[in-house]
C-alpha cells in the first residue's frame, strides 16, 4: 500500500475535528489573545523604558505598570483556556478514534486478523492512538494561532516601516515554515521506522511472555534475552537519529531568532540614522521582533513530534481503511434454518490449496462427524460454514439460500462455533460463559455449564461462578477452558452447532458427559463434529472422511 504524504495524513485527521469545530475556534481565539498579551508585556516594558529615558511622552508609568499586570494575568488565563479547549478536543477525538479502531477490528476479524502481528495491533491501539493527542492538542490550533498572530504583528511593523515589516515576515517564515519543512524532509521515514520497530518489539515481548514456560523448560532464555537486547538497541538507535535531528533543529531555530532579532536592531538603527524612522519606532520594532517569535517557535518544534505522530496517524488510518475479507450482509429477508448443502467447494489460503471440489450434505437435525488427518480441511470447512471466508468456487447453502444472501446477524444466530482454542477474558467464569448470550440469566448459565460437565468444578471454587479467570484464562487447565467453550455453544442455543476438536483436552469421563449432552439435544439441533478421536466420533450418526467416504 502506497504511503500517504504528511499533508494528506494531516488532512484526514483534521477531518475528524468537524463535530468540535466550535471548540477549536475558541482555542484558536484564546491562543491568539494569549500570545498578544505575552507580546504586549514586552511592548509595555519597552514603552516604560522609553518613558523613563524621556524619549517619549504618552501614558504614565502607573498606567503602564497596570497594563503589564493585567496582561500577565490575562496571559495565564487565556493560555489555560486554550489548552483546556485543545485537550478537550484531543481526548474526545481519541475516544472516537478508539471506537472506530475497535469497530474496524471487529469488521476485519477473523480473516484479516489471522496473519496480523498481535503486538503491532496492541501498539496501534495504545501508543499510536495516544500519540495523536500531540496532533489534536498541540498542532492544529498552534498553526492557526501562529498565522493569525504573525499577521497582526505585520500590521504593526508595516505601520512603522515597510522594510521592517518585510524583514519580520522573512524571520517568521524562516523559523515557522522553512525549518519545519527542512526538518520533516531530513527526518522523512525515521518516524515510521521507529513506530514499526516499536510495534515489532512489543510483539517480541508479548511472544516471550506467552512462551515463558517453554523458554525456561528448554533453557533458551539467554538467546531470547540477547535478541531482546539487540532489538532494544536498534530501537534506541532509531530514536537517537530523531533526537539528533531535534537537537539540530533547536539549535538552528535559536540561531535564526538571534539573527533576525539583531538584524531588526541594525535595520531600525540604520533607518533611524537615515531619518526614515524615529527613535520610538526603532526601539519598539526591535523589542517586538525579539518578543514575537513565540508562536512560530512553537511551529518550529512541531516537526520533531510530528515525525512520530504522523507515522502513528498513518498506521491508524491504514487500519481504519483496510477492507474486510468478508463484507457484513444486512437488509436481506430474514432466514430460516434448514439443511446445509456444500457443493463443489474449493478454497486456498494464498497459494496452499485446502479444499478442492468438495461436496457434503448435512440434513437438518442430523449429527455428523468429519474425520481425517491434519491439514485435510476439516477446520477450514467449519470456517467456511461460519462465512469467515468466502469459497474460491462452489457454494454453501443453508435452507436453500447461499450464505452471501443471508444477513450476517441471522447467520450468527443460526450457528454456535466451538474452536480448538477457547479465548477467555479476564473476568468471572459466569461472564465468560455469558459471552455467547449477553443478558443470560444465572440459571441459563448454570444449565449450559451442567451440559458441558463444568458445573461441579465451578461450584468447587471459593467464589463459584464469580471466580475470576486470569489473563487469557491462564488460571484454568486446557480441559476447563475447552468446557467453557462448549458451555458457550450450549448457551447460545443455535440450531447449527459446529464443534472443532471439542474434547481434545478432556478425559474420558468428561468427554462422555458432553457427548451425552449432545445426543440429548435430539433432532432440535444440527451438529457437525470435527475430531481425530474415534471416541468423539461415536456421538455422530454418520462420519465423513474429507475424501467424501461415509463410515
Amino acid at each position: 500500500m502506497k504511503r500517504r504524504s504528511g499533508i494528506k495524513i494531516m488532512g484526514q485527521l483534521i477531518g475528524l475535528v468537524r463535530p468540535l469545530l466550535h471548540v477549536m475556534l475558541a482555542a484558536i481565539l484564546l491562543g491568539v489573545a494569549g500570545y498578544l498579551c505575552a507580546i504586549f508585556l514586552t511592548v509595555m516594558a519597552g514603552a516604560g523604558i522609553l518613558k523613563l529615558s524621556g524619549l517619549t511622552g504618552g501614558f504614565s508609568l502607573r498606567f503602564l505598570f497596570l497594563c503589564l499586570g493585567a496582561a500577565a494575568i490575562l496571559r495565564g488565563i487565556l493560555h489555560y483556556g486554550e489548552q483546556a479547549c485543545n485537550h478537550y478536543i484531543a481526548f474526545k477525538l481519541l475516544a472516537l478514534i478508539r471506537h472506530k479502531v475497535f469497530a474496524a477490528l471487529r469488521r476485519l476479524c477473523p480473516a484479516k486478523l489471522d496473519g496480523k502481528d498481535k503486538g503491532n495491533l496492541i501498539s496501534i491501539l495504545t501508543t499510536d492512538i495516544e500519540l495523536l493527542e500531540v496532533f489534536y492538542a498541540h498542532t492544529i490550533s498552534p498553526i492557526a494561532i501562529a498565522v493569525l498572530t504573525c499577521l497582526i504583528m505585520e500590521v504593526f511593523f508595516f505601520r512603522y516601516s515597510i522594510p521592517a515589516g518585510i524583514f519580520a515576515l522573512c524571520g517568521y517564515v524562516a523559523v515557522g515554515v522553512l525549518i519545519p519543512v527542512w526538518n520533516s524532509r531530513k527526518g522523512a521515514g525515521s518516524g515510521m521506522a521507529f513506530r514499526n520497530e516499536f510495534g515489532e518489539l512489543n510483539s517480541f515481548v508479548l511472544d516471550s511472555l506467552r512462551g515463558l514456560d517453554e523458554t525456561i523448560q528448554y533453557g533458551c532464555g539467554k538467546k531470547r534475552m540477547e535478541e531482546l537486547e539487540a532489538r532494544s538497541k536498534e530501537l534506541n538507535r532509531k530514536q537517537t537519529v530523531m533526537k539528533e535531528l531535534e537537537g539540530k533543529q533547536r539549535g538552528l531555530t535559536s540561531l535564526l531568532i538571534l539573527f533576525f532579532s539583531f538584524g531588526m536592531l541594525f535595520l531600525c538603527a540604520w533607518m533611524c540614522m537615515e531619518g526614515r524612522m524615529d527613535m520610538e519606532g526603532a526601539f519598539l520594532c526591535t523589542i517586538l521582533m525579539m518578543g514575537s517569535f513565540g508562536p512560530v517557535v512553537a511551529l518550529s518544534g512541531l516537526s520533531n513530534n510530528l515525525m512520530q505522530t504522523l507515522a502513528s496517524g498513518e498506521r491508524v488510518l491504514s487500519l481504519l481503511e483496510e477492507e474486510p475479507e468478508i463484507e457484513e450482509v444486512t437488509g436481506k429477508e430474514p432466514s430460516e434454518f434448514g439443511s446445509v448443502e456444500c457443493q463443489n467447494l474449493s478454497f486456498a489460503y494464498e497459494e496452499e490449496q485446502i479444499l478442492s471440489d468438495y461436496s457434503i450434505s448435512i440434513p437438518k437435525g442430523s449429527r455428523i462427524g468429519l474425520h481425517e488427518k491434519s491439514g485435510s480441511g476439516k477446520s477450514t470447512l467449519l470456517k467456511l460454514l461460519m462465512r469467515f471466508y468466502d469459497t474460491d468456487s462452489g457454494s454453501i447453502q443453508i435452507g436453500g439460500r447461499k450464505l452471501a444472501s443471508i444477513n450476517t446477524k441471522d447467520l450468527r444466530d443460526m450457528e454456535s462455533y466451538v474452536t480448538q482454542e477457547t479465548s477467555l477474558f479476564h473476568d468471572s467464569i459466569a461472564n465468560n460463559i455469558a459471552v455467547a448470550k449477553p443478558g443470560a440469566s444465572r440459571a441459563e448459565i448454570e444449565e449450559a455449564a451442567k451440559k458441558a460437565s463444568l458445573h461441579e468444578f465451578i461450584m468447587s471454587l471459593p467464589n463459584g461462578y464469580d471466580t475470576m479467570v486470569g489473563e487469557l484464562g491462564d488460571t484454568l487447565s486446557g480441559g476447563e477452558k475447552q468446557r467453557i467453550g462448549v458451555a458457550r455453544a450450549f448457551l447460545h442455543d443455535a440450531p447449527l452447532i459446529l464443534l472443532d476438536e471439542p474434547t481434545s483436552n478432556l478425559d474420558s469421563l468428561n468427554e462422555s458427559i458432553i457427548l451425552r449432552s449432545l445426543k440429548d439435544l435430539g433432532r432440535d439441533k444440527t451438529i457437525v463434529i470435527v475430531s481425530h478421536r474415534e471416541s468423539t466420533m461415536a456421538a455422530a450418526e454418520k462420519v465423513y472422511e474429507m475424501s467424501g467416504r461415509v463410515s
